[in-house]
């Protein structure tokens, strides 16, 4: 999700600066070379967004390379599938929340000496802050806290011209879920239950990030956009 949102902001005229880990260099290696296809710059900046003092470098050298900053899309996620309660470690528990957490709030924070009036963040959150899967415990959590987040700080930034909203997506093929996001006997009927009944491509999803950073959503602030086909919060 974060290579196509990165893709169509560049193709919409804005240079991009993505955060990935280092062994995702050939992936973000690729993604550098769509951008430069479109005519922008882009920047690769790789680390481990778990810790606080990356979060605070990785902002940094986005300005730095960028020349400034008025766009922040926090959209990286840790989800694994865990059965039951008692199978949940507390190490993954601490690294889905570091990273699905945790870093939404440290590179914000860093993010807003740089943000001027007429900035926007978006953040992602998912189906899952509604409609909660039992083997996805610590993520579903972590997703509502990211609604919860979305929404108060949209009000703290208000007064500064700074506009927070969130995209939830729902089922959405990507890497994430044959990678341990779902169990492997659930892949094939994967976002079969939604009503459009399949699973959302990334690049379906990309138009919602730009809109919500354009001027055509300069009254629009702590709102969550859903991406579900069809599978609302109710």
């Amino acid at each position: 999700m974060g290579r196509a949102a990165a893709i169509a902001f560049a193709r919409e005229g804005a240079d991009v600066a993505i955060g990935h880990l280092p062994q995702e260099q050939e992936d973000a290696d690729e993604v550098l070379a769509l951008i430069a296809q479109a005519g922008r710059k882009g920047v690769a900046l790789p680390g481990d967004i778990r810790t606080e003092a990356f979060c605070r470098q990785l902002v940094a050298d986005a300005v730095e390379q960028l020349g400034g900053l008025d766009i922040l899309v926090n959209n990286a996620a840790f989800q694994h599938t865990v059965p039951q309660i008692e199978d949940l470690t507390s190490e993954q528990f601490d690294q889905t929340f570091k990273t699905n957490v945790y870093a939404p709030f440290w590179i914000t924070k860093a993010a807003l000496a740089h943000l001027p009036a007429g900035s926007a963040i978006i953040n992602t959150a998912s189906i899952q802050a509604y409609h909660s899967s039992q083997c996805l415990l610590d993520y579903a959590q972590t997703k509502a806290s990211n609604v919860a987040f979305t929404h108060a700080l949209a009000k703290q930034l208000a007064e500064r011209g700074i506009r927070v909203n969130a995209v939830a997506p729902g089922p959405i093929w990507t890497p994430l879920q044959p990678a341990g996001g779902q169990p492997p006997e659930a892949l094939p009927q994967f976002g079969a239950q939604t009503p459009l009944g399949r699973p959302g491509q990334p690049a379906e999803l990309a138009g919602v990030y730009v809109n919500l950073a354009t001027s055509d959503s300069a009254f629009t602030t702590g709102e969550v956009y859903g991406v579900a086909g069809g599978s609302g919060r109710s």
